[in-house]
Parts: C-alpha cells; sequence; structure tokens
C-alpha cells in the first residue's frame, strides 16, 4: 500500500523545480494528496499559469508516483488558490 508519507519522501521531496531547484514539497505547489488503494490523484499548482515546465513536471510525478507502486496515477493542476511564496521560501529565493 502506498502511503502519503512516502509519496511525500520519495516522491515530493525529490522533484525539484526545473526552474528554482527546490523540490515540490518546501515550494509548496502540492495541494492535496488522495490514496485509493493503489490509485493515487495528486492536486498542485505552478509558480506561474504560464510555466513552461509544467507539462513535463506533470509526466515526470506520474513517473515518480508509478515507480512506488501505484496503478493509477492522476494528477489536477489548479491555480485556485493563486501561489504564493511563503515567509520562509522568500527568505531562501531571496525576494
Amino acid at each position: 500500500m502506498i502511503t502519503k508519507e512516502q509519496l511525500i519522501e520519495n516522491v515530493f521531496k525529490k522533484y525539484e523545480d526545473p526552474e528554482l531547484n527546490i523540490d515540490v514539497w518546501t515550494l509548496g505547489l502540492i495541494y492535496e494528496t488522495k490514496i485509493d488503494e493503489k490509485k493515487v490523484k495528486v492536486v498542485l499548482t505552478f509558480t506561474s499559469v504560464m510555466c513552461p515546465f509544467g507539462p513535463q513536471m506533470v509526466e515526470d510525478l506520474k513517473k515518480m508516483i508509478f515507480e512506488q507502486g501505484a496503478e493509477e496515477v492522476s494528477i489536477e493542476v489548479t491555480f485556485t488558490p493563486p501561489w504564493k511564496p511563503s515567509e520562509e521560501l522568500r527568505e531562501m529565493l531571496g525576494v
């Protein structure tokens, strides 16, 4: 059985945003993760609506989730609410 903690540690904290070189978990791009046995649904966002790496990020994350033992993976991209960096992240980015 796949767990949320497994996905956080083995996928979300290991996959870096191609532009910022910070993992998608730390960036706060993962809004929701639902697991029903071997079916995984992830709701995520990007740092901007026009993210040129968006489609590649979705495919890469799907592949990594399948490697964790999932039999079905769906990834929903949303921009509601729009992504905003946390204060801690703003400090990391120097903004």
